[in-house]
Order: structure tokens, then C-alpha cells, then sequence
């Protein structure tokens, strides 16, 4: 029952300041969520496997997905997490420094629902958040 009222959006992220802004953003907008953040693709998946297997199922309702990361890449948790029933239903917005035509080919072949190119400005971070809050949450 907490699934419906309460919401959860995963960040994947190795840049602490962009975590930072991302949280901020989030409370700045009113989304009706929280966000949690998780340093590469290592620790997303981690996280992932465990809500997964666990009894309440508290899968994220959106995961924000950075694509250059240590250990594991977005582009390799992004394949894996299509790759899983349990995981592939669950909306994946890739946010990224990179505005390469092939990383936006590349995602959106992968079965990322969104490609955005991370904002510039505080009140810009807030406004993605407010778009992205009204179309997935």
C-alpha cells in the first residue's frame, strides 16, 4: 500500500555535486517522491537485486541514469536492467553530461525512455525535475 503513496527516484551518479543539486531540485519542485543516490552501476544493481527480492518490492518508480560511472557504466547497467523482467518495466531517464549523437543512439536503442543532458543552472535542475515529476511520478 506504501507503493502508491510513497515514490522513490534512483539517481546513478559518481559526481557527489550532482547528487547534491539533483536532491535539492527535488525538494525545490514538490515532487511527490524521494530521491536516493547510488555512486555507479556496481551499487545500482546492487540496490536493484535487493528491492527486488525483497517482500515489498520497493522497486524506484524512475531511475536517473548517468552513463560515464567507474566499475560499472550506465551503458552496461542500462542493457542489464532491460535485460531483467523483474527490472525492464521501470522508467529509465539517462541524464548526462554527454550530448553525443551516439550516446543518444545508443540509449535509446538500449530502451532508455528519455535522454537529457544534465542542466547548467540550479532553477534549470529544478525544472527537469518538475517535468520529469509530472510525466513519470
Amino acid at each position: 500500500m506504501s507503493d502508491n503513496n510513497h515514490k522513490t527516484v534512483l539517481m546513478a551518479d559518481d559526481d557527489e555535486d550532482d547528487c547534491v543539486l539533483a536532491i535539492e531540485a527535488f525538494r525545490e519542485s514538490g515532487a511527490k517522491a524521494s530521491l536516493s543516490c547510488v555512486r555507479d552501476g556496481m551499487e545500482l544493481m546492487e540496490y536493484l537485486s535487493l528491492h527486488s527480492g525483497s517482500e515489498t518490492k520497493t522497486l524506484p518508480a524512475l531511475i536517473l541514469l548517468d552513463l560515464n560511472m567507474p566499475r560499472k557504466n550506465g551503458r552496461t547497467a542500462l542493457t542489464e536492467m532491460k535485460s531483467q523482467p523483474a527490472l525492464n518495466h521501470i522508467p529509465i531517464v539517462v541524464l548526462t553530461t554527454s550530448g553525443e549523437p551516439k550516446d543518444i543512439t545508443f540509449t535509446i536503442q538500449a530502451g532508455a525512455d528519455s535522454f537529457i543532458t544534465k542542466p547548467a543552472t540550479f532553477d534549470a535542475w529544478v525544472e527537469m525535475i518538475q517535468s520529469l515529476a509530472e510525466r513519470w511520478l
